[in-house]
């Protein structure tokens, strides 16, 4: 969390709403140093043929600026649909599925609709910190459930949490941010029956690092389940986290909810260009997916060699220590030219899975830190 909280000496001033005084913006530092592996993006470059087919795409796209995009997005969401059948173990529609300016907006409107003053959301921590946030931004209550202590769910606490709050809305993670945590569909369907005898409550399936993980999607899930929602992006296994495109796969009526809360033309005609063409490029970019759960695959194995306690991953991230102090070795990597992500979970930090150099750099500069560790 970095930047000015609303009770800064100009913020203090306004009239912020109560719950966001004390806050802080979310974001991640920002700095020039020879390898950044902090914040989860693919480190490979679009492949040149599909830079030029984005050029085509938004040239076509930018003769009709003068005109509103596809307020609805229909042949995006057409490809989305087409990918996820192929790719999610699931037939879907373009009925089913909703895009929106990347996954936290898509969640965003999910809790407008879902959430808002008077109900609360439920998130299993530690977890993506952006459920949070986004909750408080609308209005939703935020309720911590609990994670053994090797970051997994435990099923009957959960369920447990959930008849005791009822909350509106459960958020699962899986992979789960910052862990790497998978959950199972034995998980899932277990919370989805307490969330449902509960209230009934939504629940999302963040699966914004599907595409890395060992098992199939949760996407299968929504079967049947009104209440399901699973949430994706393009930023991550689609190495576009420039373009800014999140989606969602759930019942149709989910879908016709959300568009309630829309903003119109929310989705620029470029935006839209841009996905398409990236979505021609599937198998592409899907193959430098491959590579990095390699490479993410190989930190796990060589930190553990290093002597850290690594906790197993299903993204493209890997969470590492248990250090006295989290945050001094984390300055000692900055030092030694890495930047990674000090997420505030006691003792670990999160390192991105980079190109083979980048972790290579990253690995020599934690051998070289344990072993004065141990000096």
């Amino acid at each position: 969390m970095t930047g000015p909280t609303a009770d800064s000496p100009r913020g203090a001033r306004l009239p912020v709403r109560e719950e966001l005084r004390g806050t802080s913006p979310y974001g991640a530092p920002q700095l020039d140093v020879p390898v950044r592996l902090n914040t989860n993006e693919n480190p490979y470059p679009l492949p040149e043929p599909l830079v030029a087919r984005i050029a085509e795409r938004v040239a076509d796209a930018a003769r009709a600026l003068n005109r509103y995009p596809d307020r609805d997005a229909v042949e995006l969401r057409t490809e989305l649909a087409r990918y996820l059948s192929r790719t999610g173990g699931h037939q879907v529609t373009t009925g089913q599925v909703w895009a929106a300016n990347g996954s936290n907006e898509v969640l965003q409107q999910l809790l407008q609709v879902f959430g808002g003053p008077g109900r609360t959301a439920l998130g299993f921590e530690p977890s993506y910190s952006m459920h949070a946030l986004l909750a408080r931004g609308t209005g939703t209550g935020w309720l911590a459930g609990p994670r053994t202590e090797d970051f997994r769910i435990d099923v009957d606490a959960a369920a447990r949490v959930i008849a005791e709050h009822r909350p509106d809305v459960v958020f699962v993670c899986s992979p789960n941010n910052p862990t790497g945590t998978a959950v199972d569909a034995g998980t899932v369907l277990a919370l989805h029956e307490a969330a449902q005898a509960a209230k009934p409550s939504m629940v999302i399936v963040d699966e914004a690092y599907g595409e890395f993980s060992h098992h199939p999607s949760l996407l299968p899930l929504i079967e049947g389940r009104p209440h399901l929602v699973v949430s994706r992006t393009m930023s991550k296994a689609f190495g576009a986290a420039g373009l800014r495109l999140g989606y969602l796969a759930a019942d149709p009526a989910v879908v016709e909810a959300v568009q309630l809360v829309r903003l119109p033309y929310h989705l620029s005609a470029v935006t839209q260009a841009t996905a398409l063409a990236a979505l021609e490029h599937t198998d592409t970019l899907l193959g430098y997916v491959e590579q990095l759960k390699t490479e993410r695959d190989r930190l796990v194995e060589e930190l553990r060699a290093a002597g850290c306690e690594v906790t197993d991953s299903d993204a493209n991230f890997v969470q590492f220590g248990v250090f006295a102090d989290a945050h001094v070795f984390w300055r000692r990597l900055l030092d030694e030219g890495v930047l990674v992500r000090d997420n505030g979970v006691p003792g670990r930090l999160r390192v991105t899975a980079g190109t083979p150099a980048e972790n290579d750099a990253f690995l020599d500069a934690v051998r070289k830190l344990m072993k004065e560790n141990a000096t």
